[in-house]
């Protein structure tokens, strides 16, 4: 065969399929269990902290907000969440093993594709694990710091070089006129700096996720049910201090800011996708995956507008708004309404739902990281010894613990608003891409059985195409400053290194893989004409 249908070499579904089966992961979700992992993954830190920006507008005024028309904003962004959904659905049903996008590129668009969606993903889930979990820590400090007067100061007011990374601790000191070198300690001239809470909740959920995905989803369900809780608090005791001429004027920044809103709100919708990577482990896959992801994003959209409603109502978002606002505005509105002892208290349940949400986010990122990678290492991109399984617990725990460490010196060393940037383009770029695979499976294998159909096909898949590169592109012309462009610089960058990685590596061990593959299909013909 040529480089060229080498590069362009399909995975069949069946081949994939039958490869699952033999593949070991144990099979215990059932469609609740996804659905709790959903939400799970779905409401977390976007919730808490995203709106306010998308209402209000960024604080350099580099993105204008919605203002009340946050609400028109979520349902863009939910719409262009649900064609990409149904586009999933179709292929979870369809094609159930680990993997997500990166089986179903295989499976179309061919093998080098297959790679580079692969690196996108990778770079997707554990850049933002790594930055959820600093997010979490930070969290988890103010916190603790509520309790001064009962608790020690080693923990209420930890040293900073403990509590952060290096780059960010410097920049903290030198903001207070202070020279790290008398701060932060060193070990043969290196100085360390290590996020002390972020990392012992990523090596908390690491051996949660090697027990099994059935005692994950035991604690999703419980972070799912106590952050729903919290924002059950928010709305039912906001909806008493609604004030409608918060909601006027509605949009003050029209169209520019109703579509900057929904692409800054559409990132607070990601994690549905991450439950495709866990098809192997369902017990009825074609049923229940799209329920499990079209219930998941149902749910988070109801939960997410009557946040929208209730914020924008309590708290006037045109205009110039306070910084505290930006920063935590569940938390900010609702205490600025709140009377008395009440005002301060509220914050602190808020907090408790932000720590639950963003571990439950965390417990999905770092699960759907490794079935995606152990998807690759099966396909001869990665190394064998991922594939290995716990002899307990059938999961992949050498897998699991090398993204575990991967992610801890992720957060000692990574300049995290460099790589949150990635992010965005990753996500937007996968949905895209699986949009586009299952336009070309209609087209190139139409008689598959298929238990769960996009509807409207192929207008749904190109409305999500158009939707996800839309808002993408929009938002890029609408941006200003340099973010947008060092997102592209990145992301461009990312892409050339992991096409240099396939070339110099998966591309050789594929290559490899077929010539055994080939050497024993021969060998087994020649017994057989022998016999």
């Amino acid at each position: 065969m040529t480089i060229l249908e080498n590069l362009l070499k399909r995975k069949n579904p069946d081949d994939a399929v039958n490869t699952a089966k033999t593949g070991g992961l144990e099979k215990t979700l059932g469609v609740w269990d996804l659905i709790i992992l959903g939400v799970g993954a779905i409401i977390g830190s976007g919730i808490f902290a995203v709106v306010g920006i998308a209402a209000a507008g960024s604080a350099d005024g580099t993105s204008p907000g919605a203002g009340p028309a946050l609400v028109v904003s979520m349902v863009v962004a939910a719409i262009a969440c649900v064609f990409s959904a149904l586009c999933y659905s179709e292929f979870a049903s369809m094609i159930p093993v680990a993997g997500g996008a990166y089986s179903y590129t295989f499976a179309t668009l061919g093998e080098c594709a297959a790679w580079l969606v692969g690196w996108i993903l990778m770079l997707e889930y554990v850049i933002a694990y790594i930055a959820v979990s600093c997010a979490w820590a930070n969290y988890v400090i103010q916190f603790l710091k509520g309790f001064g007067h009962i608790l020690p100061a080693c923990i209420t007011n930890p040293p900073i070089w403990l509590v952060s990374d290096f780059r960010s601790a410097v920049h903290t000191l030198s903001a207070q006129g202070i020279d790290y070198h008398t701060v932060i300690p060193s070990i043969c001239g290196i100085p360390i700096s290590i996020n002390l809470p972020a990392a012992l909740i990523i090596l908390g959920i690491t051996a949660i996720l090697i027990k099994g995905t059935k005692d994950s989803t035991k604690m999703a369900a419980f972070m799912v049910a106590l952050k729903l809780g919290i924002i059950g608090l928010f709305v039912v005791t906001g909806l008493f201090f609604v004030e409608p001429s918060n909601w006027t004027p509605f949009a003050p920044n029209g169209f520019s800011g109703i579509f900057m809103g929904a692409f800054i709100i559409f990132f607070a919708y990601i994690g549905f996708d991450a439950l495709a990577t866990v098809a192997e482990e369902c017990k009825n896959p074609q049923r229940d995956l799209p329920r499990g992801i079209i219930g998941s994003l149902i749910v988070t959209t109801i939960v997410y507008t009557l946040v929208a409603l209730v914020l924008t109502g309590i708290y006037k978002t045109q205009g110039t708004v306070d910084a505290g606002f930006l920063s935590a505005p569940v938390a900010f509105s609702i205490s600025n309404v709140l009377p008395g002892m009440w005002a301060k208290a509220v914050p602190g349940f808020i907090s408790v739902g932000v720590i639950a949400g963003l571990t439950s986010v965390l417990l999905v990122m770092h699960l759907a990281a490794t079935r995606i990678l152990y998807a690759m290492s099966r396909d001869n991109f990665l190394p064998a010894v991922f594939q290995k399984l716990h002899p307990k617990f059938a999961t992949p725990h050498i897998l699991t613990w090398a993204v575990c460490v991967v992610s801890i010196f992720g957060t000692m060393t990574l300049n995290l608003d460099a790589a949150a940037a990635l992010c965005n383009f990753g996500t937007f770029t996968s949905f895209i891409i699986v949009c586009v695979a299952i336009l070309i499976l209609r087209k190139i294998d139409p008689d598959r059985p298929r238990p769960f159909k996009v509807p409207f096909c192929p207008w749904f898949p190109l409305a999500g195409i158009v939707c996800c590169g839309g808002l993408m592109i929009f938002s890029m012309i609408i941006s200003k400053g340099e973010s947008a462009k060092l997102s592209t610089e990145l992301f461009v960058a990312w892409i050339i290194m992991g096409a240099l990685i396939y070339a110099g590596y998966g591309y050789r061990k594929n290559r490899i893989a077929e010539k055994v593959e080939n050497k024993e299909i021969a060998e087994k013909d020649e017994v057989t004409v022998n016999i």
